[in-house]
């Protein structure tokens, strides 16, 4: 199968800031795939440079076959971007931004009016259609930056952070409009998020993106799974880093974080492992306030890849203590 996106050693630096270092990668036409990170690691440099916004100071890449430095306004017609901002006029309503789009790449009068029949029915906004984007709410918004993206009937979609600000509830109906679009248009899309659990639901394969390089690669079970066992993370009142030396020694704790107070470790069996980490805290006189147990997820596993959260807010989203700045251990 052709790859929709080739990426050989790409390296962008700005100043003397390596914002992107040498990555390599692939992505499979119709593939969902997935960059996350927290904020800084390169996720939105490196989709700058493949939609041809930012010239890379190094490497190669092509775009359905096009190549980013000779190709540019090839890889642009193959493309549509949701950028982080919103880049609506919001004096016009949801059918005259999307008429002024399609009328930028070219389309006839009866074109442009087949196409945003089609893209409004695809993010449901047929009914808001006709009313001023000023009064969309934050998801209308997004639906309708995704629905314009999609009119020029691009080959590579790339959404940059697009649900960020929104509530929970909000986010997840626009991961099922994401899911319906790569499912039925068959779209390669390429994701950048933060949200953990975003790219767990959306995603067929994601990268772990950090300072600029890739810290994984696989589809996300394949990940979880690298770590194995329960993770069980424990709020210490005191004494943690006493507990957490005595842990360390223990062979069945597979790896180790803590700080802040907040303590967690990957084991098999966490269930009946508690109760002796419970008796070890008492020994070493370490107040346990609360255990959480949980499988491993994309959280763990950047947690476990660099030591420390993805981000800060992210984790107090999450049920059970947040895992921001640990020292991180495991066994070799």
């Amino acid at each position: 199968m052709m790859e929709a996106i080739r990426v050989e050693k790409l390296t962008k630096v700005f100043d003397e800031v390596i914002a992107v270092n040498q990555i390599s990668f692939d992505v499979a036409q119709g593939e969902l795939f997935g960059l996350l990170g927290p904020n800084g690691a390169g996720k939105t440099t490196t989709i700058n440079i493949l939609a041809t916004l930012l010239k890379p100071t190094s490497g190669r890449a092509w775009v359905a076959g096009h190549d980013i430095l000779t190709e540019r306004n090839e890889v642009r017609r193959s493309i549509g971007i949701v950028f982080q901002e919103p880049a609506l006029d919001i004096k016009l309503t949801g059918r005259e931004n999307l008429e002024f789009h399609a009328m930028m790449y070219g389309y006839s009068r009866a074109e442009r009016q087949a196409r945003i029949r089609e893209v409004l029915s695809l993010v449901d906004l047929e009914d808001k259609a006709d009313l001023l984007v000023e009064k969309y709410s934050g998801g209308m918004k997004r639906r309708l930056e995704i629905a314009r993206g999609l009119i020029h009937q691009p080959r590579v979609l790339f959404l940059d952070e697009p649900t960020l600000g929104l509530d929970a509830q909000t986010r997840r109906h626009i991961w099922d409009y994401i899911k319906r679009l790569n499912e039925e248009k068959k779209v390669t899309i390429i994701l950048t998020t933060h949200y953990m659990e975003e790219a767990d639901y959306l995603c067929e394969r994601v990268a772990i993106m950090d300072q600029g390089v890739f810290v994984a690669l696989d589809k996300p079970n394949k990940l979880k799974d690298l770590l194995g066992g329960d993770v069980i993370s424990l709020e210490i009142e005191n004494k943690g880093e006493s507990l957490t030396e005595k842990l360390k020694s223990l062979a069945w704790v597979k790896s180790l974080t803590y700080s802040d107070g907040f303590l967690s470790l990957t084991t098999e069996m966490g269930e009946k492992k508690i109760p002796e980490i419970i008796n070890l805290a008492r020994q070493e006189g370490a107040a346990v306030k609360s255990v959480y147990l949980h499988k491993p997820s994309l959280e763990d596993v950047f947690l476990h890849f660099t030591g420390r959260s993805i981000r800060d807010d992210v984790a107090s989203e999450r049920k059970g203590p947040p895992h921001a700045h640990r020292r991180s251990w495991r066994h070799r």
